[in-house]
């Protein structure tokens, strides 16, 4: 793993909503915003089997996500890597963790949650400006 510069890790402690590129099965990029939880290593995202995003890393596990500051747009940290593993999360209890962390102090189980899983992705390259 690239060494994550010590003035852009605010921009992984912080909530702020992140953008996760995966390439779908026809080679286009597809990026969506999502939450995240960064553990020091690697980044941590709610998702579910049924969705277009799961299959693309399924068939290919690169992913990107890119984190603007909010309040310094052009200040940013693109991290690159791969998917590590899909760890199944049938209560929900991850994304009620995350929903927490963006601000919902009481957050109900998702409708979906039996086909909940936390997208576990290591981190291979750092980018970004300053």
């Amino acid at each position: 793993m690239s060494e994550i510069p010590a003035d852009h890790l605010d921009l992984l402690e912080r909530p702020i909503v992140g953008h996760l590129g995966t390439v779908r099965p026809d080679g286009a990029v597809q990026v969506n915003p999502m939450w995240f939880l960064f553990d020091g290593r690697r980044l941590r995202f709610t998702h579910n089997t049924r969705r277009a995003k799961y299959r693309n890393l399924q068939l290919d596990p690169a992913m990107t996500i890119s984190i603007n500051d909010p309040e310094q747009p052009y200040r940013y940290i693109e991290l690159r890597g791969h998917l590590e593993e899909a760890i199944p999360d049938p209560t929900g209890a991850f994304y009620q963790e995350l929903a927490r962390r963006y601000g919902n102090e009481k957050p109900e189980p998702p409708a979906d949650a039996a086909d909940r899983v936390i997208l576990v992705m290591a981190v291979d390259r750092v980018g970004g400006t300053q």
